[in-house]
């Protein structure tokens, strides 16, 4: 079987994980700290603070900038459910608006028109690794005075040149970013997740409210010389790291750059692989862009069945995914106004299908993959009838 994803661990993990567990402190603590600390400085910004998830990420970045009931944030349905989630149980309302016409990603042309009274902030989400055009969305941003919270859980080490060079996704060119680490992201905690940020006060917010508005931290208490007592000035939230979990990230972080350009290099090889078959149109990157390609995400002929084909390559013993939901289509968000249309996003959902990438992956595997496609496509193909012969009388 040749899986639609799989993380890349070893002993260092295991090791690093182990020590956590014989050192006696397995909750936030140290670990989760140094974790940060390095974070920080791979994207290269003031302040990262460890989470639970990017769920709970999305949450707290979205109540730092004052999303509360009645607040409207523009966002896309063309993404994981957690994205409208996070903005719901906020009080939130998501305006859906579509993506570009040439990816998968929120278009920037069609934000202006979803702005009114109400409009809180811009949820942009870098979808299956590829940036966003974040000089265009923060240039809307900046006109109507709104913040931009970056949903990056899949872009940990994708980078974008904007403002004169090449930075990675996570330096904060919008307001606040939230990462993940599932274990079908790029780099994996098991669970686990990260805000960036260049605006101490909302660094300093994330943290208290993550560890149920404690005014003190553990660290700092069981440093202390001298007793401390902790008060709760605000309500938070139970949302933590383990110490054990930011071992392994620590250990993950030093993978990334082989990781991302193993799956670069595996990206330019599916490329290069389907140029040119009939039915199918490979992803592209733009100029500005340099994805950690997450997800290798192809698009169909309208003609041919995208479940036929999935059906067939797992057949193979191929995994693959349809194209990413849109959560206007979900029973959990079907309430919420639809006041412009997601034709792209729906053909997206309807027309794509994510193929198997992961650093681990051979090229036997990889041709194996782009052969059992091709046949996939070619017996999803409707059959032509044969043209009708003139009748001479």
């Amino acid at each position: 079987m040749i899986p639609i994803a799989q993380p890349l661990l070893g002993p260092e993990e295991a090791a690093a994980a182990s020590q956590t567990v014989l050192s006696g402190w397995l909750s936030q603590g140290p670990q989760v700290a140094d974790f940060e600390a390095e974070f920080a400085a791979l994207v290269g910004v003031e302040h990262a603070c460890a989470v639970s998830n990017c769920t709970t990420a999305l949450h707290l970045a979205l109540l730092a900038v004052g999303v509360g009931p009645g607040s409207e944030v523009i966002t896309v349905s063309h993404s994981f459910i957690a994205s409208a989630n996070a903005i719901r149980q906020c009080g939130g309302v998501p305006v859906f608006i579509d993506i570009e016409a040439d990816g998968y990603n929120i278009d920037p042309s069609a934000i202006a028109a979803a702005i009114t009274p109400r409009s809180r902030a811009i949820l942009c989400v870098h979808q299956i690794g590829m940036p966003c055009d974040l000089a265009a969305i923060r240039a809307v941003a900046q006109a109507h005075g709104l913040p931009v919270i970056e949903d990056a859980a899949c872009a940990i080490g994708s980078e974008i040149l904007i403002d004169g060079g090449w930075s990675r996704i996570g330096r904060a060119h919008g307001d606040i970013v939230c990462f993940s680490f599932h274990p079908r992201k790029v780099i994996t905690t098991g669970e686990g997740g990260m805000l960036t940020t260049r605006n101490p006060e909302h660094d300093a917010k994330f943290r208290l409210w993550r560890q149920h508005g404690m005014s003190v931290s553990d660290v700092k208490r069981h440093q202390s010389q001298s007793v401390i007592f902790e008060t709760y000035p605000v309500q938070g939230y139970n949302y933590r790291m383990t110490d054990i979990q930011a071992a392994v990230g620590r250990e993950q972080l030093k993978r990334l750059g082989g990781i991302v350009a193993r799956r670069r290099a595996l990206a330019d090889q599916y490329t290069a692989m389907l140029a040119g078959v009939d039915g199918i149109e490979p992803p592209r990157e733009p100029a500005w862009a340099r994805s950690n390609w997450q997800s290798y995400c192809i698009r169909l002929d309208p003609a041919i069945g995208q479940v036929a084909v999935m059906q067939k390559m797992l057949e193979h013993g191929i995994a693959t995914r349809r194209g990413i939901m849109c959560m206007h289509l979900e029973e959990a968000h079907v309430d919420v106004p639809r006041p412009f249309p997601l034709t792209r996003s729906e053909h997206a959902r309807d027309h794509c299908i994510l193929l198997p990438l992961f650093p681990q992956m051979t090229g036997a595997m990889q041709s194996e993959v782009v052969e059992r496609l091709i046949e996939a496509v070619e017996a999803a193909r409707p059959v032509r009838s044969p043209p009708k012969l003139a009748v001479v009388s």
